[in-house]
């Protein structure tokens, strides 16, 4: 194709370059180098246009394979595209599948064991209320005893000073002085006998209201540690009991 441009510039430098004749438009060129030039673009021409033929002729063939090739590329492109998303879908969903067993076990978790610490904490107070109603019953149980020991030790001490009395008014019945003297000494001991007994009732009940406090001190504290672990059941969290104390010591 090249020696075919060469030989046409070639020719229409010729023509430029060639004598006019007067008059007329016409020139006069050398017809030899003409000739030559010609046959030059003949010899060169037939390879080129054939080239071109060729090319031509396989242009619907090399368009229908690039289209050909276009499309299984795409759909190859598309179906590892799918491939891809379903793998990635898949294993999200896995993930959210393990995921979401993860919290409602964890979930399950929490729950047994605030249910468990509500129940350790249910017997415990149980265990508490029944060892104070029993220490509460001993405790009235010898507070009753104490008080009918004390007034049993003073009816008796208030009999025998009412019998000396009466015995001692017998042998100094006609002493007058000396009745009154035993008079006056058997009111005093009546009133020191009424007097031990109550204060040991006094003592009783000040051991008994003491003893009743402390239990109501324990109580209470038991009580507010179950809300505690009500209220962090309800919110989902585990309430921490080790820092309580449930035994109040007296």
């Amino acid at each position: 194709m090249y020696r075919v441009f060469e030989a046409l510039d070639e020719l229409v430098t010729i023509v430029e370059e060639a004598r006019g004749l007067p008059m007329t438009a016409s020139c006069v060129v050398p017809r030899g180098d003409v000739l030559e030039l010609l046959d030059d673009v003949r010899d060169a021409l037939p390879g080129e246009v054939d080239d071109a033929q060729d090319v031509l002729d396989h242009r619907d063939q090399m368009l229908n394979e690039a289209s050909d090739r276009a499309t299984t590329m795409v759909t190859e492109a598309q179906a590892e595209a799918d491939r891809l998303v379903g793998g990635a879908r898949a294993e999200a969903e896995s993930t959210v599948t393990g995921a979401r067993a993860d919290a409602d076990r964890t979930v399950h978790d929490a729950a047994a064991h605030a249910e468990g610490l509500v129940a350790r904490a249910r017997d415990e107070a149980a265990r508490i209320v029944q060892s104070a109603q029993e220490q509460h019953d001993s405790i009235m149980t010898r507070a009753h005893a104490d008080a009918e020991r004390a007034i049993a030790a003073g009816r008796a001490s208030y009999e025998q000073s009412v019998a000396d009395g009466k015995a001692e008014q017998a042998r100094l019945v006609t002493q007058t002085e000396v009745v009154q003297a035993a008079y006056t000494e058997s009111a005093r001991i009546l009133d020191e006998a009424h007097a031990n007994a109550d204060r040991m009732r006094n003592d009783c009940d000040t051991y008994v209201d003491s003893t009743l406090g402390n239990l109501e001190e324990t109580l209470t504290t038991t009580l507010r540690t179950i809300g505690r672990g009500r209220t962090a059941l309800r919110a989902g969290g585990v309430a921490d009991l080790r820092e309580d104390r449930l035994f109040a010591r007296s």
